[in-house]
């Protein structure tokens, strides 16, 4: 039998590895452990065995494999080239019981699990909200990270891995990104009730631009979609207001002088308060904004972020109609 010196702390040790005991026999640990001490004795005493229940459990594996896996090197172990082949796959089955153990404490709230969502700024007005504190409800030691971004740049935050969870419009036909739930929302105008075009049910984008609008910035898909119904065609100059805020623009619609553009997203509290009333636009790239949730298609969700996304996609179905 032959062995290595270990060159630093491994890092599995303590409670993870501990539990391993009650997932696999002892060969696995026990090999790892000399291999970590560079000694058989020095593995039974961090074991707390008998050095001859290390020994014999070393050889059966190097008789179960038909290799010698370590070297013997004075007083000392150092591994074979194949110990050092075995060594690599023991850490990488420890990694993986290392990273199950932190995922099952987070179900139970032993630690605390993290979810980090990027969300539009009508989505994280209140519905993202809602969302969140009903989670924390049943799951209260999962921490919620939240940034808020324009529509390309959650989409880049979750396709790049800062972010596990994206609420998005229009998100980039990529394979970087996978769209988990999807629904088109009809873009409308918001006013004043006091506003004079209050008194039509529907309305047209040249009809709007006949009074000071709100215009939401380039690079907003909102902003994206007036433009294409525009086709080409100048906006009234001087007549509008350019601004990369949701909040702000229905602030100036609160005014009873301008009008804005949005889906019914992010607009939950002042159409139920009466501030500001919703009217559907007739033209055809405006019937449809697709709000998505998204993921990477790179990487699967952690146990904490699954949850999270699970719930989310829930009060959603039951929140937005369509398929």
């Amino acid at each position: 039998m032959n062995g290595v010196r270990s060159t630093g702390r491994y890092l599995f040790r303590g409670s993870i590895l501990d539990r391993t005991r009650y997932l696999y026999g002892p060969t696995m640990r026990y090999f790892e452990a000399v291999a970590r001490a560079g000694s058989v004795r020095g593995a039974a005493r961090e074991l707390n065995v008998a050095s001859s229940a290390v020994n014999r459990q070393v050889l059966s594996l190097e008789d179960a494999l038909g290799v010698n896996l370590f070297e013997r090197v004075g007083r000392g172990l150092r591994l074979s080239h194949a110990g050092e082949i075995m060594l690599a796959h023991v850490r990488r089955t420890l990694g993986d019981y290392a990273a199950t153990f932190s995922e099952l404490d987070a179900l139970k709230g032993l630690r605390r699990g993290i979810v980090r969502v990027a969300s539009v700024e009508s989505v994280s007005e209140v519905m993202l909200p809602q969302l969140v504190r009903s989670f924390r409800e049943s799951f209260n030691g999962i921490h919620v990270e939240v940034i808020v971004a324009g529509s390309d740049e959650v989409s880049s935050l979750v396709s790049q891995g800062t972010a596990d969870i994206g609420f998005t419009y229009e998100p980039p036909e990529t394979d970087r990104l996978q769209i988990n739930f999807r629904r088109d929302m009809p873009i409308g105008c918001i006013m004043h009730p006091d506003h004079p075009l209050c008194a039509r049910e529907t309305l047209t984008l040249s009809e709007c631009l006949a009074y000071p609008v709100a215009l939401p910035r380039q690079g907003l898909s909102l902003r994206a979609r007036l433009d294409a119904t525009m086709r080409g065609s100048d906006y009234p100059q001087g007549s509008f207001v350019e601004s990369n805020s949701l909040s702000f623009m229905k602030a100036l619609a609160r005014s009873a002088e301008y009008i804005a553009f949005q889906t019914r997203i992010g607009l939950e509290q002042e159409l139920a308060e009466g501030l500001l009333v919703f009217r559907d636009l007739m033209d055809e790239p405006l019937k449809r904004d697709r709000f998505a949730v998204v993921t990477s298609s790179h990487r699967g969700l952690a146990l904490a972020p699954a949850m999270f996304f699970d719930h989310a996609v829930g009060m959603l179905k039951t929140q937005l109609k369509g398929d």
